[in-house]
């Protein structure tokens, strides 16, 4: 399997301890991924509340002139963008409780499988002892070969013989009990390592499948934030575009003006128009048109 025996024997089975390890990283990927969301979280909340800044902003703006109803588009949108983060910020503050009841679950898990595996770590410890040995026996054999041969060649008595020949068979007897002994040491570790390697690799797919499921969480939180915005920024724009500048005029011309009918100004003093003193203007209706 992917995660498992062969790529990870190694020389000096050290497979077992960068397995374990691993396993002990998947906490910390775990927590750093909490603490990204929680970041994330951290801007949208800060985003929000900028946009209700603009709401406010928009709505402090002047009421006086012909641009002043288009304000209002401009509140009512910074108040649907405000709206929008921070239903973000609730999402991603859901989904950090979700982490934190994996790393919870993660935690659990975890200490399962160290009981699960303690045999493999005592089996790792048993054959390296067996290997530190193997080569000290493999030394004191040869060493009493060569022993017995130099006595051979200087013509050495038979009781001195007899004697290197027994030193070299119990050097060859060790030898060969340390020889079984890590034989016997390398196929436990090798089968515990086997089974163990499987342990770790389910335990990793499952880890890797709830991180990959919470990455899809935050994902699918942040696309849908994005696509309300988009509707917001669109609603905005077709508001915008739906106020033209004979509305903002007629709108202005309805709430500010005095009527309708043209007012003529026609002053209460009376009037000379060059007939000598005394003299007044006549009634409205016998002026020229032209006043």
């Amino acid at each position: 399997g992917a995660g498992g025996g062969a790529e990870l024997w190694g020389e000096k089975n050290q497979g077992f301890d960068v397995l374990y390890h691993n396993m002990k990283h998947g906490q910390i990927s775990a927590k750093e991924l909490a603490d990204f969301v929680r970041e994330r979280a951290a801007v949208e909340e800060a985003y929000a509340k900028s946009m209700v800044k603009m709401s406010k902003m928009a709505g402090n703006s002047t009421q006086l002139g012909t641009f002043a109803p288009l304000w209002e588009v401009f509140r009512i949108s910074s108040d649907k963008l405000a709206l929008c983060h921070a239903e973000l910020v609730k999402k991603l503050q859901d989904l950090l409780k979700e982490i934190g009841r994996y790393g919870e679950e993660q935690l659990r898990a975890h200490r399962k499988s160290k009981d699960e595996v303690a045999g493999t770590l005592e089996a790792v410890q048993q054959l390296q002892g067996a290997a530190q040995h193997l080569p000290k026996a493999k030394e004191a054999f040869h060493s009493r070969c060569q022993e017995l041969e130099r006595l051979r060649r200087e013509g050495a008595g038979q009781k001195e013989l007899d004697k290197a020949e027994l030193k070299s068979r119990k050097a060859m007897e060790a030898l060969r009990r340390t020889v079984e002994k890590y034989n016997a040491a390398r196929a436990d570790f090798e089968q515990k390592m086997l089974d163990s390697a499987v342990r770790f690799q389910e335990v990793e797919e499952s880890h890797l499948q709830h991180l990959k499921a919470l990455v899809g969480s935050y994902i699918h939180s942040v696309e849908d934030t994005h696509v309300q915005i988009g509707q917001v920024q669109e609603e905005f724009k077709q508001n915008m575009e739906n106020i033209g500048v004979e509305t903002l005029l007629r709108n202005f011309a309805e709430g500010k003006g005095t009527g309708c009918t043209p007012s003529l100004f026609l002053p209460s003093c009376p009037l000379s128009l060059g007939g000598g003193p005394g003299r007044r203007l006549p009634p409205p209706s016998l002026l020229p048109p032209s006043l």
